[in-house]
């Protein structure tokens, strides 16, 4: 998947779009915007959010929420776009309940329990990004471009710590909390790369292929797909990935097609399984964590109790600045991250989870008004990523990177306010 490839991806020629587009689909690609746009995407897309192994840039991924904030001041020159209402009521509620609740719940003060919050600020991201979109006037194959530019670097590093990283840069032990780039467990060696541009580059491929029925782009898509099956091994991504692999090809195949494809699903779901580390989603031994995972779980129900306030409104965290954390509270390696939505309602209670439920769902709601998730390749890519985000959701919680939903929903609102420029009248329900 070569940078090259991914960038003529996107080419005017071959977008499959329909002759009313072709004028704005013929616009060349303006460099200059793409040297803005290149640098600032995987720190709006949280690629380094977890790479402690680069200190520089995982401490600017950490303060680039707030960082990146000031450029909501131009967002906010002109009418507030739509999604701000229900997201700065969701940040609100996401910032101010859990952190009172763990004053009762864990006794601590109300501003440690704030900072408990933090990994939520990246939410922030909806307004910084859609305001940057909005100074630079991208067009959406610029914006495509510098998504897939991202995407092939991806890949191409993959590639090379696969193929060059000695067996000694795989950690087998780390501590409790961290997550090495290259480790080596019972899944065999792993290397954790962020894939949120190359995920999204799976999906346009894929699309790209049933826009032009060019077996390259399936190819290139499955061939992504492979490397995370072989190389990265996280049982989530993998079946998230599959997951959308086949409600896309359902959903675009003809009908004899459609029954065909829903008669393998069966067939392809044991394949699929054959690859030993995924079959351990079933499996309840300890060497899957199922174990921990399980007390974990017990342990925070026994917490929430009886109390109906507590299933409600959630009873908060403790603070990351807390040395002992969870761990010494409960006496046992206690993360919610683990128990994913029970997590969820053990920190926000009922409401919050409906909440942060809400904020994919919104989103693809946002690509679908823009009518054209169907045709642009690469805005369903970006529609795609939020199924995968609500599909992987039972096993990775999307809490640990919201940013990545903040940004395809300003890309999506962005291409509203577009389109509305060019059709003044036209109205969209969002």
């Amino acid at each position: 998947m070569p940078v090259t490839a991914m960038v003529q991806a996107v080419s005017p020629n071959r977008t499959g779009v329909r002759p009313a587009k072709a004028a704005s689909a013929a616009t060349p690609v303006r460099w200059r915007v793409l040297l803005v746009l290149l640098p600032l995407l995987p720190l709006f897309g949280q690629s380094f959010h977890y790479w402690k192994a680069l200190p520089p840039l995982w401490a600017l991924s950490k303060a680039f929420p707030l960082l990146s904030l000031p450029l909501a001041l131009f967002l906010f020159r002109a009418d507030p776009p739509p999604f701000t209402r229900q997201l700065l009521l969701s940040l609100l509620w996401f910032l101010l309940v859990p952190s009172f609740a763990a004053t009762f719940s864990f006794q601590q003060g109300f501003f440690n329990g704030l900072t408990a919050q933090v990994k939520l600020l990246p939410l922030l991201y909806f307004f910084s990004f859609l305001a940057l979109l909005r100074w630079l006037r991208p067009t959406t194959r610029e914006i495509a471009t510098g998504f897939l530019i991202c995407a092939a670097v991806t890949f191409a590093l993959l590639l090379l710590f696969w193929l060059l990283a000695p067996q000694s840069w795989y950690v087998t032990t780390y501590k409790v909390g961290d997550a090495p780039i290259f480790s080596a467990d019972n899944r065999g060696n792993r290397i954790r790369m962020p894939m949120y541009f190359g995920t999204i580059g799976m999906f346009y491929c894929l699309r790209r292929f049933y826009v032009q029925r060019r077996l390259p782009w399936l190819v290139t898509a499955l061939t992504g797909f492979g490397l995370a099956v072989a190389v990265i091994r996280m049982r989530a991504m993998v079946l998230g990935i599959a997951g959308v692999f086949t409600i896309t090809a359902v959903r675009k195949a003809s009908p004899r097609w459609r029954l065909a494809l829903i008669a393998l699903a069966p067939v392809m779901v044991l394949l699929l399984f054959t690859v030993p580390y995924l079959r351990t989603v079933f499996e309840t031994d300890s060497t899957s964590g199922f174990n921990v995972r399980w007390t974990t779980f017990t342990e925070a129900v026994d917490f929430l109790g009886a109390n109906p306030l507590h299933w409600l409104m959630g009873v908060g965290t403790i603070s990351p600045l807390d040395p002992g954390g969870l761990f010494t509270w409960f006496n046992h390696f206690f993360f919610l991250a683990d128990i994913t939505w029970m997590g969820v309602l053990f920190e926000y209670g009922v409401v919050g989870a409906l909440l942060l439920l809400m904020l994919p769902v919104r989103g693809l709601m946002l690509g679908n008004a823009t009518g054209s998730t169907g045709t642009s390749p690469f805005l369903g890519s970006l529609e795609d990523y939020l199924l995968y985000v609500l599909l992987i959701s039972p096993l990775y919680p999307f809490t640990l990177a919201p940013g990545e939903i903040a940004i395809i929903m300003a890309t999506f609102v962005y291409t509203l306010e577009r389109k509305r420029r060019v059709a003044p009248g036209l109205q969209y329900a969002v």
